[in-house]
C-alpha cells in the first residue's frame, strides 16, 4: 500500500511540474501563452493542463494553434510500452470507462477547432507497432497522411483505422480523421529528476525563486497543489505574479530583462511546454519547411534555410552583443549559427541546451566541466584522397555509420577523423558549456593539422553531440573550411543513413 501511495505522490509532482513548465512562460516578456489551467474543472476529458496563446502560435498545419489540452501519464518504471490498442483501453490511463480516444473525442467537442491535444508519457511506443509510423518527429503529431493512406480496413494502417473507428462509434474515416487531427504523442518523456532541472532553468530565467538540488523536496510541487486548493488554478500572468509575490517567489511585479538577450531557432517542435523564453520578434520558426524531420523535397539547405538562418542571427546581433541562443534546431543549424557568430564576431553567446538532466544554461567562459574528459583521436586512413571524414561520437556512436557512408557516397575521401570520449559515448559526457567549447577546440586543432598539406581540402561532418558542441565548432570554421555538415536519420523513417545539409567556406 505504500509503494501505491508513493506513486501516487510521484504521479501528482510530475503533473504538477509539467503545468510550471508551461505556467512560467506567463512571465515572460511578450509571452505568447496568456492562460494557464492546472486541472481545469469539469469532464475529464485532456485538462490535467490547459495552455491559451495569444497571439497563436506555429502549428504543423496551416493554421497556428490557440490552445492545447494536456493529458498526462506517469509511471513508476521506465520500461513501459504500449501501442494504437492501447488507445482504446482505459486501463492505459489508469481509468475505468474512459479510454484516451474517448477523453481526445469529448474534448474536441469542447474546444476551438484551432486547438491542439497533447498526451505526454513516460511509457515508449513498442518497436513494431504502426502507431512508431504514425507520428511526427517533428512535432510529434499523427500524420493524418499515413494514417488515412487510402487502404483498405485489411491493411496495416487500416487494423489501425478500424478499432479506432469502432471504438468511437463512427460511421467514417472521415470523423475520425476530425477527431485525431492535432492530437501529439509524447512518448518516453521527461523524468521527475529531468522535469526539476527544466522547471528551475525557466524560473532562473523569467526572474523566479529556484530551489537547490540539495533539497529532498521541490517546492513549486506544493504550490502548485496550494493553486488547486486554493481555486487560482486558471492563471493569467497577473493572477501568477500575484500569487509569486505572496509566497515570496518574485521580489518585485516586474523582472529585469536578462542580460543575455533570448532568441530562437526552431525547425522542429516539442510540446507546448517548449515554448521559448524568446519573444516572437525574436523567433524564427523553421517548420514548414521540414516533415517530421526530413527537409521538404522541394527544398534546398543552401538555398531555402540558410538565407533565412544567416539574416535572422546577424539581425538579432544587430539588436544586442550579448544574445542567449534556444536552438530546437537540427545540427547543422547548430553549426551554421556557430560559423555566423565566429570566435571574431565580438558577440558574447549563452546556449540553452536540452538533454537528458533537463535543460541548462552553457557558455563557453562558465568554467563548467573545463576539466573533463578530452576526447580520444583516432586517424584511419582508407584511400588517397584529399578529402578529410571526421565522426563524433559524444552522445551515439557515430564512426561505423559515417565509415560505411563514405566508402558508399565519398570516394574522394582518404582519411576519416574519428573524435570519441574515454567513457564511450552517452547523454551525459559533456558536463557543461567549457568543457562543450574545451572539446570543439580539440577538434578543430585536430583537424588543421590534418590540412597543413591541403587547406582547401573538404572536411566531411558526421557528429552526434549536444547541439551545444556542434555549435563552438562553428565558431571554428575558418580553420577547418570549406566542410560539410550532415544530419543523420537517427528516428529511422528516412533513409536511415546521412544525408549532406549546408556547405560552410
Amino acid at each position: 500500500m505504500s509503494n501505491a501511495v508513493v506513486a501516487r505522490w510521484h504521479g501528482d509532482n510530475y503533473q504538477a511540474r509539467i503545468f510550471w513548465m508551461n505556467a512560467l512562460n506567463l512571465l515572460r516578456p511578450h509571452s505568447c501563452v496568456v492562460e494557464v489551467t492546472f486541472e481545469a474543472n469539469g469532464p475529464k476529458s485532456f485538462d490535467d493542463i490547459v495552455v491559451r496563446y495569444n497571439p497563436p502560435v506555429a502549428g504543423s498545419g496551416p493554421d497556428p494553434v490557440t490552445a492545447e489540452y494536456h493529458q498526462v501519464k506517469w509511471h513508476v518504471q521506465t520500461g513501459g510500452r504500449f501501442g494504437y490498442e492501447d488507445f482504446v483501453d482505459p486501463a492505459f490511463i489508469g481509468a475505468t470507462s474512459m479510454s484516451l480516444l474517448q477523453r481526445l473525442r469529448d474534448a474536441r467537442q469542447n474546444a476551438p477547432g484551432t486547438a491542439r491535444f497533447a498526451f505526454l508519457t513516460t511509457d515508449r511506443i513498442r518497436d513494431d507497432d504502426p502507431l512508431g509510423a504514425i507520428i511526427s518527429n517533428n512535432d510529434k503529431t499523427v500524420l493524418l497522411e499515413k494514417l488515412f493512406d487510402g487502404t483498405t480496413d485489411q491493411s496495416r494502417m487500416g487494423k489501425v483505422r478500424k478499432l479506432w473507428r469502432e471504438h468511437l462509434g463512427l460511421a467514417s474515416d472521415d470523423e475520425l480523421r476530425t477527431i485525431v487531427s492535432g492530437l501529439r504523442v509524447f512518448e518516453g518523456y521527461l523524468s521527475l529528476h529531468e522535469l526539476r532541472d527544466a522547471v528551475n532553468v525557466l524560473a532562473e530565467i523569467v526572474g523566479a525563486a529556484t530551489c537547490s538540488a540539495t533539497d529532498s523536496d521541490f517546492r513549486y510541487d506544493e504550490l502548485a497543489r496550494q493553486l488547486k486548493v486554493r481555486s487560482l488554478n486558471k492563471l493569467t500572468k497577473d493572477v501568477l505574479v500575484k500569487f509569486c509575490q505572496e509566497h515570496g517567489l518574485l521580489n518585485a511585479l516586474g523582472r529585469a530583462l536578462p542580460a543575455y538577450r533570448p532568441v530562437a531557432i526552431r525547425s522542429f517542435l516539442g510540446p507546448a511546454a517548449d515554448v521559448s523564453e524568446a519573444a516572437q520578434e525574436d523567433t524564427l520558426v523553421l517548420t514548414e519547411f521540414f516533415r517530421q524531420r526530413y527537409l521538404r523535397d522541394d527544398l534546398d539547405w543552401r538555398e531555402d534555410i540558410r538565407p533565412r538562418v544567416d539574416a535572422f542571427i546577424r539581425n538579432a546581433v544587430r539588436k544586442s552583443n550579448k544574445l542567449r541562443l534556444i536552438l530546437d534546431a537540427h545540427a547543422s543549424i547548430a553549426f551554421l549559427a556557430g560559423s555566423i557568430l565566429d570566435t571574431k564576431s565580438a558577440v558574447q553567446t549563452e546556449l540553452v541546451q536540452k538533454g537528458r538532466v533537463g535543460a541548462k544554461i552553457w557558455r563557453a567562459d562558465d568554467g563548467i566541466g573545463t576539466s573533463g574528459a578530452s576526447f580520444v583521436v583516432a586517424e584511419e586512413r582508407i584511400g588517397h584522397g584529399p578529402e578529410i571524414a571526421v565522426a563524433i561520437s559524444v552522445a551515439q556512436p557515430a564512426a561505423a555509420h559515417a565509415r560505411a557512408y563514405v566508402s558508399r557516397e565519398l570516394p574522394r575521401v582518404g582519411r576519416i577523423l574519428s573524435f570519441s570520449m574515454p567513457s564511450g559515448p552517452g547523454l551525459q559526457t559533456v558536463n557543461g558549456g567549457g568543457h562543450a567549447a574545451a572539446l570543439a577546440e580539440q577538434a578543430a586543432n585536430s583537424i588543421r593539422v590534418l590540412k597543413v598539406d591541403d587547406p582547401d581540402s573538404v572536411v566531411h561532418i558526421f557528429a552526434a553531440c549536444p547541439n551545444a558542441l556542434l555549435f563552438y565548432l562553428g565558431q571554428h570554421h575558418q580553420g577547418i573550411s570549406p566542410c560539410v555538415v550532415y544530419e543523420f536519420d537517427f528516428d529511422r523513417k528516412g533513409n536511415k543513413t546521412y544525408h549532406p545539409s549546408f556547405v560552410i567556406d
